[in-house]
């Protein structure tokens, strides 16, 4: 039987294979979607931001911190306080996808993608 095809859209974040910057190797871990919802490219892809439990991390521009206490948090999925880098974008192949779990509003990632693309 064919698996269903699995639909993400922007402020889903998915526990996704992510690739290290040295691109020879990539680690499963939440990632935020980012991409805008249809953007019809003919591409089976799709671009992400990681997300850290490493709160030392927090505190740039381009990062914004999760509370797991907090309603963004309850939400979210995630298991422990995290930092969205938009600052640590990656672009990858939606079979690199394994699930949803969450998801979060886009209004502070919003103003960390503008600062991090300088628009």
């Amino acid at each position: 039987m064919m698996q269903p095809k699995l639909t993400v859209k922007r402020g889903d974040i998915a526990l996704v294979l992510f690739p290290n910057s040295h691109l020879t190797s990539a680690k499963p871990r939440p990632a935020l979607i980012v991409q805008a919802d249809d953007l019809q490219t003919g591409l089976s892809q799709i671009i992400v931001a990681m997300i850290t439990s490493q709160m030392f991390r927090s505190g740039h521009p381009s990062r914004v911190t999760i509370l797991l206490s907090s309603p963004e948090g309850q939400q979210s999925g995630l298991l422990t306080d995290s930092v969205v880098m938009t600052d640590n974008l990656a672009t990858i192949m939606l079979s690199a996808v394994d699930r949803v779990i969450g998801s979060l509003p886009m209004t502070d990632i919003d103003t960390a993608l503008k600062h991090t693309l300088g628009l």
